[in-house]
């Protein structure tokens, strides 16, 4: 969501600030702005749209002086993109400015209150609130002020904090938002993420939930809600700077696409020692994994259709049943869990806030949890009972593509460890899968090869205003997440059907020359796909086929045809979404959109 840097040091903090944003912008944002202390009071500049408009505003970080300040891109939630609306916002002494990713979810209330104390508000959100607030509660002590203030608020934050009386600090407060300290040489940070502070510092500490750091020049201090100081232990952050720039590529995504086969297998191989799956610290029993009567997998997105694969995928190996819940849903709908259920939480983030919060509920209701995510000692990892990394690095496109398939890698090694521990899968099973979970990376990188295939194909319906996909069984599990792929980025209204739902009203949509991307890798479905192929074709439909090499037979029914390597059917979605996000990338290019940044959308979605 939004993005925050905080600056105290000896250098000019403006340049920093917006160098610090544009490594942000991969999280989506409509306004952005920065609030420096001058030496004499705080000076905030903001602007709606795009950094560079903030930039070009302030030349560049000249026309503001001082070596202490807190920057921010905005994603509304409260209040229209405008300037006004546009972080930083200030108190009205001007003795305050904040920067804020979150909802107050109280913050009318709060208002109201400020209101009649004779408060006079001049944006429409939730954080100007919040900078009144401070000041309402400020008698002289800077960290009490917070800490009163907190108390008073509900909902998500990660807070930066200047105050015009201790201007040789920034105070950081988090609470279900993601906040990091950067531990600098003479200088020290506050960011939203890692690549906004990485080009000056690669220490940084984690701050947990109701934390607030207390960032000066020469040292930060950590303090929890009863103002005792908090031992933080400092993390080294050891990959190379480049895996946060496009080397070369046009895109991010196009970089990220391109980083699969590795991010692949840095998930796979030091999970496999001596032909058997070792799965980190994992601390369940066999005798715990045959109890559980069924696996729940909680998800919002891309993760979400992850989970939508793995209920296949368990299934299949494990004989447990499966059900799979959008997080957003989860909490409402009074699930029925107990001791017996183990609960899969998948999120690249580990901070997305519906994920976080049902990871809660489960926990709550008694359920065995694991989490899948990629970002070490986020709130998801730090909250489970047992955490499995993806090794994917960073992933800066909001559009997902490497997050997905370590996803989907994890699930793999998850689902045979299990049927394994259970007695479920012979040792001769066993083997053959490791067998083909080991080829994996080899295959995806076999499969991004014809790239240039699908550049010339994606020119033949760049132009499309609808387009549809259909498959059966995990073919269309992974379809619905190659229709999320184009909707995403290229902004084509696009839709996942399991084929066998096309005469039950979805075929009413199909006219001449409207495109359907038909799914048809797993073998013993492949002849009832060709059936609904041949329905779709009878309505006028184009028909861009997907199956595996040797199945030819797709080329007599289809206009089109990506194919992919062949490897065991489960393991089928991770070479055949290939295609798909490739596809979908080069008609967005195509179109003309910004693929990185798609409008409205976020990397990592820290509301409800």
């Amino acid at each position: 969501m939004c993005g925050i840097v905080g600056y105290v040091g000896n250098d000019q903090v403006a340049p920093i600030l917006l160098k610090g944003l544009a490594k942000l912008e991969y999280r989506g944002y409509d306004s952005a702005g920065v609030a420096v202390y001058d030496g004499t009071s705080i000076q905030v500049v903001k602007s709606k749209g795009r950094l560079k408009v903030l930039d070009e505003k302030i030349h560049g970080g000249a026309d503001l002086s001082g070596t202490v300040g807190i920057g921010h891109t905005r994603w509304a939630t409260h209040g229209k993109p405008s300037d006004l609306n546009a972080h930083p916002h200030s108190s009205e002494s001007g003795r305050f400015a904040i920067v804020h990713n979150g909802v107050i979810e109280n913050y009318l209330e709060l208002k109201s209150f400020l209101a009649e104390q004779g408060c006079h508000f001049i944006s429409e959100t939730d954080t100007e609130v919040v900078a009144q607030l401070l000041d309402f509660n400020y008698h002289g002590d800077l960290l009490d002020a917070v800490i009163t203030t907190l108390k008073k608020i509900r909902g998500s934050y990660a807070f930066g904090i200047l105050c015009s009386d201790f201007p040789d600090r920034v105070i950081g407060v988090r609470k279900e938002s993601p906040l990091i300290v950067g531990l600098g040489n003479g200088e020290n940070f506050i960011a939203s993420d890692i690549p906004a502070i990485l080009e000056r510092t690669r220490d940084i500490y984690r701050l947990q939930e109701n934390e607030i750091a207390v960032i000066k020049a020469d040292g930060v201090t950590v303090y929890n809600m009863e103002k005792q100081t908090v031992e933080k232990e400092t993390c080294h952050i050891d990959w190379d700077i480049s895996a946060a720039e496009k080397g070369g590529y046009d895109h991010f995504m196009a970089k990220e696409i391109m980083e699969q086969p590795k991010a692949v297998r840095d998930t796979i191989s030091p999970r496999i020692k001596n032909g058997r799956i070792v799965l980190d610290h994992i601390s369940l029993t066999r005798e715990q994994i045959e109890k559980f009567n069924r696996i729940l997998v909680v998800a919002c997105g891309s993760a979400y259709h992850v989970g939508v694969v793995a209920k296949y995928i368990f299934e299949r190996f494990t004989h447990i049943p499966v059900e799979v819940d959008v997080a957003s849903e989860f909490r409402y709908r009074d699930p029925i869990i107990d001791k017996n259920v183990l609960v899969l939480v998948i999120s690249q983030s580990g901070e997305t806030a519906d994920t976080l919060a049902a990871l809660r509920e489960a926990k709550r209701l008694g359920a065995r949890t694991i989490s899948i995510v990629n970002v070490v000692g986020s709130s998801i990892a730090n909250e489970s009972d047992d955490v499995l990394y993806t090794w994917a690095g960073p992933e800066i496109a909001v559009a997902t593509t490497k997050a997905y398939s370590t996803q989907l890698a994890v699930i793999y090694l998850l689902a045979i460890y299990i049927s394994e521990k259970i007695g479920v899968m012979s040792e001769a099973d066993y083997q053959f899968y490791i067998s083909e979970l080991q080829s994996l990376p080899d295959k995806i990188a076999e499969t991004l090869d014809s790239r240039e295939h699908i550049h010339e194909t994606a020119k033949q319906f760049y132009q499309k205003d609808d387009i549809f996909f259909i498959g059966r069984n995990i073919d269309y599990a992974m379809s619905l997440e190659g229709s999320l792929k184009l909707k995403e980025i290229s902004y084509i209204h696009s839709e996942a059907y399991a084929a066998g739902e096309l005469k039950h009203g979805t075929i009413s949509l199909i006219e001449n020359g409207t495109l359907v991307i038909a799914l048809a890798t797993q073998k013993r479905l492949f002849e009832k796909m060709m059936s609904n192929v041949k329905e779709v074709k009878a309505r006028g439909a184009t028909v861009l086929g997907v199956t595996t090499y040797g199945n030819q037979h797709i080329e007599k029914e289809s206009d089109f045809v990506f194919y992919v390597p062949e490897i065991c059917d489960m393991m089928l979605p991770s070479l055949a979404v290939l295609p798909l996000q490739i596809f979908a990338y080069y008609v967005a290019y195509l179109k003309g959109c910004d693929i990185d940044k798609p409008k409205n959308l976020a990397k990592s979605v820290t509301v409800e």
